[in-house]
């Protein structure tokens, strides 16, 4: 695919991914609407770029958020040719505790976002047998991982209304893709979860080049892209034993805790 003047949607656009993909995005030819919740932080990220961009801050917590959010772009882009759900929300914490608040905005950040925003554009996109809805989940997404429960739930949910969407849309034209990085090195990883990152071993990605994997999955049209080796591998073992990974786990899961708190 051809990025030179798409009319892409991208959520999460003032975050460390997210202004990095609009750079790049726009430096392809792309026309943008940028959505993020931080208004002030969009309008720094929006100040550095070049090219057609339109900040939106918006709210995608709320059902009536998404579809303002959607509303606005339209106006700024008119027909959109691709949705990029990007933002969302991490927790690293014990299930036991974790705020039943933060639990609902995760999901409804997460998940429902994602999926309405996707409903709000798609009759458009089938009256035109056209476009493309790019789903960032997370390695997170295929292998659910001890102390970041409702984060994996999240991302699993993202996961299999991919997959589900796909297949429905499997007579048009319109492209579904879900790309799962592994853990990235950007803000949403906040100090804790570094710490803990680098006591377990676990490996972590610059987020530019993540950014580069997302846009080469985008012009080749990949289905699903699990980034990051060995854990693609993992994917696969995990799927057909995941008693074996429960197990190669156990100690990282004990070093993990030590960071809760």
């Amino acid at each position: 695919m051809n990025l030179k003047d798409k009319r892409i949607i991208l959520t999460g656009a003032a975050g460390g991914m997210g202004s990095i993909l609009a750079d790049k995005l726009s430096k392809a030819g792309a026309k943008i609407a940028m959505v993020d919740a931080n208004a002030d932080a969009l309008q720094v990220v929006c100040a550095r770029l070049s090219g057609v961009i339109y900040p939106v801050a918006a709210d995608l917590s709320s059902i009536d958020g998404c579809a303002t959010a959607v509303d606005v772009c339209q106006q700024h882009l008119g027909q959109v040719d691709m949705l990029i759900n990007l933002a969302g929300l991490n927790s690293f914490t014990d299930f036991s505790e974790q705020d039943p608040a933060h639990i609902e905005m995760m999901m409804r950040v997460n998940v429902l976002a994602p999926m309405l925003l996707t409903r709000a554009l798609l009759p458009s996109f089938l009256a035109h047998n056209s476009g493309t809805i790019v789903n960032v989940g997370s390695i997170f997404g295929s292998i659910g991982f001890a102390w970041f429960s409702s984060y994996s739930a999240s991302k699993f949910a993202l996961r299999g209304f991919s997959e589900a969407l796909r297949r429905e849309l499997a007579e048009t034209d319109i492209q579904v893709t879900y790309i799962a990085p592994r853990a990235v090195k950007t803000p949403m990883n906040d100090d804790k979860i570094m710490k803990m990152g680098e006591a377990t071993g676990m490996n972590m990605d610059e987020p530019t080049m993540v950014v580069n994997k997302i846009i080469q999955a985008i012009e080749s049209g990949k289905k699903d892209w699990y980034l990051g080796f060995p854990e693609s591998l993992f994917v696969r073992v995990n799927a057909l034993l995941p008693r074996l990974v429960d197990k190669a786990l156990a100690g990282q899961n004990k070093i993990a805790k030590i960071f809760l708190k």
